[in-house]
């Protein structure tokens, strides 16, 4: 418990960031709604592919060179600018939701100038995230880029056409970070080389041929005969050619000059830009060594949990044994082909529907749907949420890997479900984007303590919502909660305290039900983008803390729909300003 009071103090001193009231009285030369729009637009030109994903589609035939030192200099003048001009803002008796899109803005700028202190461009790509696995997915036909018209297809072109020098880009950054110590663990270099050589197939077989099998009827027969030549040349001249570089490069002098360790940590200015990393994620000013001891208590406490579901099933053996049974025994195994594993999903969607409105007040308008995850990324993929797009017209999707439906473990399906979809990320991030009354800025805002602790939160619903009946299930979702705490320490641990990726591996499996195949595509995961683990439980423990205390304030005044409401209601926010919110809102309410 004292850690967990000291998370919750940690979460309310971060207001030390943006002050929530200036001295200036000059006022600014904009008013502050002109400001954000005018950034949104200018924000929009700089990063295409976050527009496409918004749903602006205006600009999918561009695609900026991120990575380039060039475009982190005019990244630097961007939020320079903004910051200056919103600073200027007289904020004396603003009207609370406009502090508060005050605040977030100032928050925002900061925090993205911060982390252009750090050359994280040398570090362009890794196997979990990047342009090599996001330009696939566009390409697909399965991702956000449209494809509906001519317009659509020539779109994808143009902004393929970028890619060679993006890859040149990234080869000249890694060069750069080979000579200053920057290097990904050779452990994730071995793991990115089978993705690049995946693209290196003939053209029909190609990923990116896939939106050339879905045209529509309506596009004329010899557009159709066009674009599929086209889309040949490109994968034959532009594609396979950029790919079998970073190949190249990747296979021969990056994995020799790859480093042995595994935390972020161990490169120049390593330790700081972990701090810089935990604030970013968790938005808190947490230490590493106050998230490791906040996991290790949190790994004790479920653990006792665990045990206790495991003595009321019946089980004669110990937590390792029944983690073997639960990974073995053939009723947890239950299906045979990759439908089966998607509908036994929307029957659990079909079990919690009509106790949502007890604890929801708004459900989102945006459509919802459930799909395999694409071969080519599947393995190193977790199941995760696809937002819709802000007019609707791309539903949220739930993605979910499955590599080989008869080794898919039914136990834990149902938090998967509240934690990825409903009620978590998509009645999440719909709201946000639905909400009319926010700044365009705060609709796409993500913060991963908020958005991710949500998502967390939700899966404590499981009971309340009518999940949970099986004691398997249960023991699920209290497997995915040791995960989660797991995280807290093995992501301190590797990137501050010189845990090896070997020792991460034997932690998370002797804590949880998971193989070593998983446990290590875990770890590898925390390894290329340390920090984004620790989002979720630090999130979670803040929202939960919040729940209990206005419980007990409000007595039978607390309305859990209402509640829900609220924590929705302004979309994604630092945690300390989370809580002032709903220190103002239980005022209210009583």
């Amino acid at each position: 418990m004292r850690l967990l009071s000291l998370l919750i103090l940690l979460i309310h001193c971060a207001s030390c960031g943006p002050a929530g009231k200036r001295e200036q009285a000059t006022g600014s030369l904009e008013r502050p709604d002109s400001l954000y729009a005018r950034y949104w637009e200018e924000r929009a030109q700089l990063f295409p592919l976050e527009a496409t994903s918004s749903g602006d589609y205006r600009y999918n035939d561009r695609m900026t060179i991120t990575i380039a030192p060039s475009f982190r200099d005019s990244l630097r003048r961007f939020y320079s600018k903004y910051k200056t001009a919103i600073a200027a803002t007289d904020t004396a008796g603003m009207p609370a939701a406009d502090l508060l899109s005050y605040n977030l803005f100032l928050y925002e700028m900061d925090m993205g100038l911060q982390g252009l202190d750090f050359p994280s461009h040398y570090l362009p790509f890794n196997q979990f995230w990047g342009l090599t696995l996001d330009l696939p997915l566009l390409g697909s036909g399965a991702g956000n880029q449209p494809f509906k018209t001519t317009k659509d297809y020539d779109d994808l072109l143009k902004r393929i056409s970028v890619f060679p020098a993006w890859a040149d880009t990234a080869i000249v950054n890694m060069r750069e970070g080979m000579s200053r110590g920057w290097v990904l663990p050779k452990a994730l270099v071995v793991k990115v080389l089978p993705q690049l050589k995946a693209m290196l197939v003939p053209a029909e077989q190609s990923t990116f041929y896939g939106a050339v099998k879905l045209i529509p009827d309506s596009i004329p027969s010899a557009e159709k005969k066009r674009i599929a030549a086209a889309y040949k040349e490109i994968i034959n001249t532009v594609v396979k050619p950029s790919y079998k570089k970073l190949y190249d490069f990747m296979s021969g002098d990056y994995l020799a000059a790859a480093r042995a360790s595994s935390g972020i940590g161990d490169v120049p200015q390593g330790a700081g830009y972990y701090q810089y990393l935990i604030k970013y994620w968790t938005t808190t000013t947490m230490t590493p060594d106050s998230i490791y001891r906040l996991g290790e208590a949190e790994v004790a406490r479920i653990e006792a949990e665990m045990n206790r579901v495991k003595d009321e099933t019946g089980f004669k053996g110990d937590l390792h044994a029944f983690f073997s049974f639960l990974n073995t025994d053939k009723q947890f195994f239950p299906f045979s082909t990759a439908a089966q594993v998607l509908d036994s999903f929307r029957r659990i969607q079909g079990v919690e529907e009509p106790a949502l409105k007890r604890f929801f007040s708004r459900e989102p308008k945006s459509p919802f749907t459930i799909r395999q995850t694409e071969a080519f990324r599947a393995a190193s993929a977790s199941a995760e949420y696809n937002q819709p797009s802000e007019d609707g017209s791309r539903p949220g999707i739930f993605y979910v890997p499955i590599l080989n439906a008869k080794k898919f473990n039914a136990v834990g399906m149902e938090t998967l479900f509240l934690h990825e979809a409903i009620p978590g990320h998509h009645y999440q991030i719909s709201l946000q984007q639905e909400n009319k009354a926010l700044p365009k800025f705060r609709r796409f805002l993500w913060y991963g303590a908020y958005g991710e602790g949500w998502a967390l939160y939700s899966e404590s619903l499981g009971k309340e919502l009518g999940l949970f009946q099986n004691p398997y299930q249960y023991f699920g979702h209290l497997s995915d909660a040791m995960h989660r705490a797991i995280r807290l320490v093995v992501d301190a641990g590797i990137h501050s305290k010189g845990m090896t990726r070997e020792q991460a591996i034997d932690y998370m499996m002797a804590h949880e039900q998971t193989t070593r195949e998983g446990a290590t595509a875990e770890i590898e995961r925390y390894m290329a983008i340390p920090g984004q683990a620790l989002s979720y439980k630090i999130g979670q423990l803040a929202i939960r803390a919040e729940r209990g205390r206005l419980e007990q304030q409000l007595g039978q005044k607390f309305n859990i729909a209402a509640f829900h409401d609220e924590v929705l209601s302004g979309g994604c926010v630092p945690l300390y300003l989370l809580s002032q919110n709903l220190k103002a809102w239980a005022a209210k309410e009583q």
